[in-house]
């Protein structure tokens, strides 16, 4: 399914910045232009109070956007649309993306051939969607980023990879939930870019300890979320949504979420067994084929990545070195 990466939600809660320096406020996407929404005008304390309280506020909210006439987006910066106090990350959870994964991370002395490899990679995601569960680890708030900072590609590596994925924003508390009844407790969605060092993914000192998540995922802005935070009620069903990343202009990324292993249903109920996932927390559902790993290529300074997904609009991103000595 194709995605036109200029067009915009109808709908959207977004977080902007007027000028230079200044803080983010709330304000709503309507029909192309941006209103600002008074948080004390709502009897809300935060972003995540909206999301909480979405059920008695959604009419408050949406009148905001008739309220005035808005501000053209040349006009305002936009950020992250979240500010999430968890950022739940599901892995390995694309049936291609995981097979191309392990292809491209085999050693050079492995004695299976690259076909062989795949075949027994299949296997096991096929045996895995069928009597497994889904595989999380924890993010770090403040590598929650908007479009508006560029992503600072770290000196310690240049093995940077890209990975385009549809993030669930929580709407209500969700605390060991049942499949059935798990959708009930997102109140939408928005893009992120789970950046991802290849080469700090698994301890070579350490093999036996396998994958590590915070040196990998977790350098400063590897999430650019949003820019757009849009309603549940505004969407589809989120099993068949499309997501396309190009980066300089190439499309690396095309797939829909049909590809997932589990879904989102899934996802949430497995996710809130262990702890309770709060009103804005962000829950990645995975990325699909198409990352630089299995390509052989890398993030470099310079580079742009557009990315979008059904529904959501368009995140942008530009990569620059990191200044010597930071």
């Amino acid at each position: 399914m194709p995605l036109d990466h200029d067009v915009l939600p109808p709908f959207a809660l977004v977080r902007v910045r007027r000028g230079p320096g200044a803080a983010p406020e709330p304000a709503v996407l309507a029909d192309g232009r941006v209103h600002p929404l008074d948080l004390a005008a709502l009897g809300a304390t935060s972003i995540n109070d909206v999301f909480e309280r979405w059920g008695s506020l959604e009419p408050s909210v949406r009148a905001a956007a008739t309220a005035d006439a808005g501000l053209a987006l040349d006009d305002v910066v936009l950020t992250a649309p979240v500010e999430p106090r968890q950022v739940l990350q599901t892995g390995a959870n694309y049936r291609t993306h995981v097979i191309d994964l392990e292809v491209g991370h085999m050693r050079p002395d492995d004695p299976l051939t690259k076909e062989q490899a795949r075949e027994e990679s299949e296997r096991m995601m096929d045996e895995r969607a069928a009597h497994g569960e889904p595989y999380f680890f924890l993010g770090l708030p403040q590598t929650v980023v908007g479009e508006d900072q560029p992503l600072v590609l770290p000196a310690y590596s240049d093995r940077n990879d890209w990975e385009l994925e549809l993030a669930a924003i929580i709407g209500t508390t969700a605390f060991r939930v049942s499949r059935e009844d798990a959708l009930d407790h997102v109140w939408g969605y928005t893009i992120v870019n789970d950046i991802t060092t290849r080469d700090l993914v698994f301890r070579r000192d350490m093999p036996a300890i396998g994958t590590d998540w915070y040196r990998a995922k977790n350098a400063r802005g590897f999430n650019p979320a949003g820019p757009f935070a849009v309603p549940r009620s505004e969407l589809p069903p989120p099993d068949g949504f499309a997501l396309r990343l190009d980066v300089n202009g190439e499309t690396m990324q095309d797939a829909t979420s049909d590809d997932l292993l589990f879904d989102l249903s899934a996802l949430i109920a497995g996710a809130s067994r262990i702890l309770p996932l709060l009103p804005g927390d962000l829950l990645f559902t995975g990325s699909p084929a198409g990352n630089g790993q299995a390509r052989g290529i890398f993030l470099k300074p310079g580079d742009e990545m557009v990315g979008s997904i059904t529904g959501l609009g368009t995140q942008r991103v530009a990569c620059i070195a990191e200044e010597a000595g930071r």
